[in-house]
């Protein structure tokens, strides 16, 4: 059982984030499979012959949706742990978890069924916002001993 409720309730938001990108990346391989574009021969010739090695634009957005959760969910990954060993308020901490996981579900909505401008790019900024606050509390906690 982990003590620190910080980290506990990180860990639950850190766990929905990562499911959250396993399930991006299932849409990806499904929609390839169903658009049939591969992104490499051997998976082309599996599946029909070379003319399916292509490239296809809502196979891409799908991979995009996910190398964009790569590029932000695991820098949040270490901040959060970080930030959780720093001692803030569990109702602060929960409102920094809450608020990224929020965005980044709708980001990665907003990216798959294309939603209207500035939704996906209102969700990204307003994810980092928890994200430059924790790191900014966790070069104050440390800053002394730097």
């Amino acid at each position: 059982m982990i003590r620190n409720e910080v980290f506990s309730c990180f860990v639950f938001y850190a766990v929905l984030l990562v499911v959250k990108m396993y399930v991006i990346a299932i849409i990806t391989g499904q929609v390839r499979l169903r658009k049939k574009a591969f992104a490499n021969p051997e998976d082309a010739l599996r599946h029909g012959g070379l003319q399916f090695y292509r490239e296809d634009p809502y196979v891409e957005r799908c991979r995009r949706a996910h190398q964009n959760d790569l590029e932000n969910i695991l820098p949040f990954l270490f901040l959060g742990a970080v930030y959780s060993l720093i001692g803030p308020s569990l109702s602060v901490a929960r409102f920094h978890f809450l608020v990224f996981f929020i965005c980044r579900v709708l980001h990665s909505v907003a990216y798959l069924w294309p939603l209207e401008p500035p939704t996906r790019s209102l969700a990204y900024v307003v994810a980092q916002i928890p994200c430059f606050s924790m790191a900014l509390q966790i070069l104050v906690s440390v800053a002394a001993y730097a």
